[in-house]
């Protein structure tokens, strides 16, 4: 019997891009209060290519094709939401701010921690320097985090962020898909993307504990090129969360990433709801009416 397919998606800018099987839709409210809906249909890799699809592997290809619709979907609400040309990314601006965005979360998030945890090696061994490298990557995140929630732009895309997975749990739950159904459900989800990073971040810390001692630079290099496994092992983790969430053993392991979703998200109001309920209505394959106003 086939699993039953699961929706994910993403905040944007004034909107939310949901994915489907077959495609992605991005709704964002423009500033004269119309939605704007753009859909797209897209066969995945791993749809074209079965050997995709084995565990760990599907993982890594499934971030690869989430990055860079993420990109395109925030491009796109960009220009919706700009009132002008000028505040509208080039493709070369896209790209360079991505590529200088990459080398500072690399730099922040991995060459700071093994750096100063090297510092500490001689005397807290080789698992304490892998637990010290783990818990300065996460308190760095979650200090981003905070620091870029008090943005007022940021709060918004943390609202949107709670409108689709109280949209998501709507549609999961078997109910009609309207604000006022969606209103009840929490920001929490637990096929969350922060969630997500935060497994990413725990993986690194058991798995390089048993990597041996090595130079910084070496240590630097081993993560970057381990990174898409540690991906794909987090993706299988959350997947499996997502299924088998009644289990007290599941929710145990996966209760630190909700509990960061709390800075991550917002409690959306009924018109951010409303953007995220039209997306999802887009990728559904009943293709429910969807109304745009």
């Amino acid at each position: 019997m086939a699993k039953p397919f699961q929706y994910g998606g993403q905040a944007v800018i004034e909107g939310v891009m949901m994915l489907g099987a077959g495609g992605s839709a991005i709704a964002v409210r423009k500033p004269s209060n119309e939605i704007v809906l753009k859909e797209s249909t897209r066969v995945p890799l791993r749809e074209r290519f079965p050997v995709l699809k084995w565990p760990i592997l599907r993982g890594c290809v499934s971030l690869f094709e989430s990055l860079i619709l993420g990109m395109q979907a925030i491009t796109w609400s960009a220009s919706q939401v700009g009132e002008s040309e000028e505040e509208q990314l080039t493709s070369w601006e896209l790209i360079v701010t991505v590529g200088i965005a990459l080398v500072l979360g690399i730099g922040l998030f991995i060459v700071v921690p093994v750096s100063v945890a090297a510092f500490a090696l001689p005397y807290i061994g080789q698992f304490g320097r892998s637990t010290l490298e783990g818990l300065i990557r996460i308190g760095l995140f979650i200090g981003y985090v905070v620091a870029i929630g008090r943005m007022k732009d940021i709060q918004r895309i943390f609202a949107y962020h709670g409108a689709e997975h109280k949209t998501l749990s709507t549609y999961e739950a078997g109910e009609e898909l309207i604000p006022e159904n969606a209103r009840k459900y929490s920001t929490i989800h637990p096929r969350c993307g922060t969630s997500f990073i935060l497994m990413v971040m725990l993986l690194m810390i058991f798995i390089f504990t048993f990597v041996g001692q090595t130079t910084v630079w070496l240590r630097i290099l081993i993560k970057l090129v381990m990174m898409p496994v540690v991906a794909g092992l987090a993706y299988e983790v959350i997947k499996f969360s997502g299924r088998h969430c009644e289990s007290k053993l599941v929710r145990f392991l996966v209760a630190p990433g909700l509990w960061l979703q709390k800075l991550t998200t917002r409690e959306p109001d009924d018109a951010q709801l409303e953007v995220a309920i039209t997306a999802l209505k887009a990728v559904l394959p009943e293709k429910t009416e969807v109304l745009v106003r």
